[in-house]
C-alpha cells in the first residue's frame, strides 16, 4: 500500500450506543513513525472505516464532500439521503454510496452510520444535526450551524450532553499554509503582531443572483456573505491571531433586491452584503476586517499580519474555489521584499492530494477530525467555535447599529473548554 505521510495504528471510536473500539491504520500528517507504531503496523489486519451518512447531495457535496471522502482511505461513504428520492439515488450512483433515501431520518437512524455529514441549506441544519446527535452520532455540520446563536447552543449542549464528536465546516484554519502561519506566529517570526488586516470578496452575491442562491436572499436564513465568508474568515482570523478585546462596525445592505437570472424575479432583501469590522485584540494590536459580496473583479482574498520584527501575508486568488491554494509570503528586517514561505511537509493532514483550493481545505478537515476521533484530540473546528463565530457576527451587528465599541465579553465558557485552535 502506498503511504502519504505518517500512518499509526489508531482505534476508530464507533457511536456511544455501539461502545466499541476497532484498531485501524489511518493516514496522521503530523509526527513520525515510532519503532512501537511501525511494529503495530506490521500486524494489523486492514481497516475498518468511519462509515459516513451524507444528508444532502446539493453543489458543495458534489463538488467539495464527496471527492474530499472519496479521497481519505479511512472514510467508507455508506449511505445519502435527500428531500427526493431521485436526486439521492443519482448521488448515490455517482459516487458509488450503496444506500439512498429520501428522509434525513432513515439515515440517522441506521446502526452502522458512525459519523453524519449535515449538509443542507442553513434553516435545515439544526433538525438533522440534533436527531443524528440524539441517535448517539458523530456529527459533522456545515457551517453556518443554524441560523442563530440561540439554536447553536442548543446544539452545542445537546451534543455535550451526549458526549459525540463534533464538528463544523470552519475549515479555512485547517489548511497547510494557515497552520504554518499559526506555527511562525507562534514562533515569533514578526515579534509583536502590531496590526491585522483580512479583506475578503467574491463575485456571486451580487444584485443578480444564480437560482441556486435563492435561499442566500432573505435575511432570516442567515446566510449571506457576511453570514458564510465572514464566519468562515473570521475563524481563520481569531485562530490564527486571538480574540478580539473590542470591536466597532459598519454592516450594511446595499442591494435591497435580488434578481433571481433564470426567472427574472426580483426579491426584496436585508441581508447584508457589506460588513466592516476594526477594534484591538487581547493584546493590544489593531485590526481591520472588510467581507463584501458581489464585486465585479479583482476579487479574492486577503490577510496582511504586521509584527514589529516582519510581516507575513495571506493571499487567496479566490474566496471560495477548487483550483488555486492559498500562498504565504513573508519578510524579516526592514524594507525587505516578502518572499513566499514553502510550508512544511508535516503541517499538511493530506500531503501529496490531487485536491486545490475549499475541496483540498475540506480533505484537511476531515484527515483532522478522523485523528481527533481516534486520538481524543481537538485540532478540528467543533460546534463551540460555530457558536464563537456567530457570538462574533452578533457583535458586529450590533455595533453598527447602535454605533458603539462593544467588548468582547459574550464568548460561552463551553466555547473556552472545548474551542480548538
Amino acid at each position: 500500500m502506498r503511504m502519504q505521510g505518517s500512518i499509526v495504528a489508531i482505534a476508530v471510536q464507533r457511536s456511544p450506543r455501539e461502545a466499541v473500539a476497532r484498531t485501524c491504520r489511518m493516514h496522521v500528517i503530523h509526527g513520525e513513525i515510532d519503532r512501537e507504531s511501525a511494529q503495530i503496523m506490521s500486524t494489523t489486519a486492514i481497516p475498518p472505516k468511519i462509515r459516513v451518512g451524507l444528508v444532502g447531495a446539493g453543489e458543495w457535496a458534489r463538488f467539495g464532500h464527496l471527492p474530499a471522502l472519496k479521497s481519505l482511505p479511512n472514510y467508507e461513504l455508506l449511505a445519502v439521503a435527500t428531500t427526493r428520492m431521485s436526486t439521492a439515488s443519482e448521488a448515490a450512483a455517482a459516487f458509488g454510496i450503496p444506500h439512498a433515501y429520501d428522509h434525513f431520518e432513515s439515515l440517522v437512524s441506521r446502526p452502522d452510520i458512525d459519523l453524519v455529514v449535515v449538509n443542507t441549506r442553513a434553516p435545515e441544519h439544526f433538525p438533522v444535526a440534533l436527531a443524528a446527535i440524539e441517535a448517539g452520532k458523530h456529527v459533522y455540520c456545515e457551517w453556518p450551524l443554524t441560523t442563530s446563536t440561540s439554536e447553536s447552543e442548543v446544539l452545542l449542549r445537546a451534543a455535550e450532553k451526549a458526549q459525540v464528536r463534533h464538528v463544523v465546516g470552519l475549515q479555512r484554519r485547517m489548511a497547510a499554509n494557515c497552520r504554518h502561519l499559526r506555527q511562525l506566529l507562534d514562533n515569533g517570526y514578526v515579534g509583536e503582531v502590531r496590526s491585522v488586516r483580512l479583506h475578503v470578496s467574491e463575485p456571486t452575491f451580487y444584485k443578480r443572483r444564480a437560482k441556486v442562491l435563492a435561499f442566500t436572499i432573505p435575511s432570516e436564513n442567515f446566510s449571506s456573505v457576511v453570514s458564510i465568508y465572514g464566519g468562515h474568515f473570521l475563524d481563520m482570523l481569531v485562530n490564527a491571531v486571538g480574540e478580539p478585546n473590542e470591536i466597532s462596525s459598519v454592516v450594511a445592505s446595499q442591494f435591497g433586491e435580488v434578481t433571481i437570472a433564470e426567472t427574472g424575479d426580483v426579491l426584496p432583501t436585508t441581508a447584508p452584503d457589506q460588513m466592516l469590522i476594526c477594534g484591538t485584540l487581547a493584546r493590544g494590536a489593531v485590526f481591520s476586517v472588510h467581507v463584501e459580496g458581489g464585486k465585479r473583479n479583482g476579487y479574492g482574498a486577503g490577510l496582511d499580519i504586521t509584527g514589529t520584527e516582519g510581516d507575513l501575508r495571506l493571499s487567496y486568488s479566490e474566496a471560495f474555489g477548487n483550483t488555486q491554494d492559498s500562498i504565504l509570503e513573508g519578510a524579516q528586517g526592514e524594507r525587505q521584499p516578502l518572499v513566499e514561505l514553502p510550508t512544511p511537509d508535516r503541517l499538511r493532514w493530506t500531503p501529496g492530494s490531487p485536491l486545490r483550493g475549499s475541496v483540498l481545505e475540506l480533505a484537511d478537515l476531515y484527515a483532522a477530525f478522523a485523528h481527533d476521533l481516534a486520538e481524543g484530540t481537538s485540532h478540528a473546528p467543533t460546534f463551540a467555535d460555530a457558536v464563537r463565530m456567530h457570538h462574533l457576527i452578533d457583535i458586529a451587528e450590533e455595533a453598527s447599529k447602535s454605533g458603539r465599541r462593544i467588548p468582547w465579553n459574550k464568548r460561552p465558557d463551553s466555547a473556552v473548554r472545548q474551542g480548538s485552535r
